[in-house]
């Protein structure tokens, strides 16, 4: 059972955290919310902050599931970039407890550098995931430029996801992302877009 309970806890401080809009939050309340004493819960764990810890890479461990599997699946460079924008938007991301869990993060990062490490990873890994197709489409200083501002973008559209008053759905920010993308490919390279039905095989092995 030691499995299912701990994700059974984390899935539970996602909630919690979510609910509170930041990590002060409680052993206790992480328990309660996964219908367990708060003494085994210190028990798989041993601290809030692990448990933590172990929730922001469960988040992680999820992406990066998701964006190998797309990734697979897409057979062009373009198509690949497209995939990695998907990604970033897909529906499990865009809950709105796992949005709150990611905005507290990144508020425990400007005090915690175990957790800005974490978020570290993930802004390598989508930076170089977007690159590493845009370098087979451009040259070098134009891939750099356009792996940079994509990135923000779909940071910047996800971030707004919290002001719930003026929200932005997947598939708008999807296709904002796409426009974007679009824009500068053709002004860098016009036969780029001309790329998305074209298989290419220099991409496979690249790393996620």
């Amino acid at each position: 059972m030691e499995p299912v309970r701990r994700k059974a806890l984390v899935d539970a401080a996602l909630r919690v955290i979510g609910d509170h809009g930041s990590l002060a939050v409680t052993m206790s309340d992480i328990a309660r919310q996964a219908g367990v004493s708060p003494a085994l819960a210190h028990h798989y764990f041993g601290s809030k902050e692990q448990l933590l810890i172990e929730t922001i890479r469960s988040l992680l461990r999820q992406l990066r599931s998701d964006t190998v599997a797309a990734l697979k699946a897409a057979r062009t460079p373009r198509a690949r970039l497209s995939a990695v924008i998907r990604v970033s938007f897909h529906a499990d991301q865009f809950a709105p407890e796992t949005i709150a869990a990611w905005l507290a993060f990144y508020a425990e990062a400007q005090r915690s550098e175990e957790t800005r490490r974490f978020l570290v990873i993930y802004a390598r890994r989508l930076r170089s995931n977007l690159l590493a197709d845009l370098k087979v489409l451009l040259p070098a200083d134009a891939a750099e430029r356009i792996a940079e501002g994509a990135a923000a973008m779909i940071d910047g559209l996800y971030i707004r996801q919290s002001l719930k008053s003026a929200p932005i759905g997947i598939e708008a920010s999807i296709a904002l992302t796409e426009d974007y993308l679009n824009a500068l490919l053709a002004t860098a390279s016009p036969s780029a877009r001309s790329e998305k039905g074209r298989p290419n095989r220099t991409t496979q092995g690249q790393m996620t």
